[in-house]
């Protein structure tokens, strides 16, 4: 039987409004921490914060020799009462990622 690690998954919700360096921050931490990190944007402004926040996340992991991957994906939410298509952001760390690869194939 192979052993099963499964990490804890931080969920981070993204606006137009948030700070890209603060959100790469938290998603840095959770990674160092161990967690798979799920990043949640609404509109193009959010995704656009979510992106550069993910590219400068990669800036502070690098040095401390931790890759990062990230798989997007759509998402159907509901806000107010209303239903959104928001974007979705696995980011976890490469030799996750690269695992789960070779265990699917």
């Amino acid at each position: 039987m192979a052993d099963e690690v499964k990490s804890e998954i931080g969920c981070l919700k993204v606006s137009s409004k948030s700070s890209p360096a603060s959100v790469a921050g938290a998603i840095a931490g959770m990674i160092k921490d161990g967690a798979t990190v799920e990043i949640q944007a609404v509109g193009a402004g959010a995704v656009n914060q979510a992106v550069k926040a993910i590219a400068i996340s990669r800036g502070f992991l690098s040095p401390v020799g931790i890759e990062i991957v990230c798989i997007p994906s759509f998402a159907d939410i509901v806000i107010d009462g209303e239903y959104r298509t928001a974007i979705r952001f696995a980011v976890e760390p490469r030799t996750a990622a690269a695992n789960a690869a070779v265990a699917a194939s």
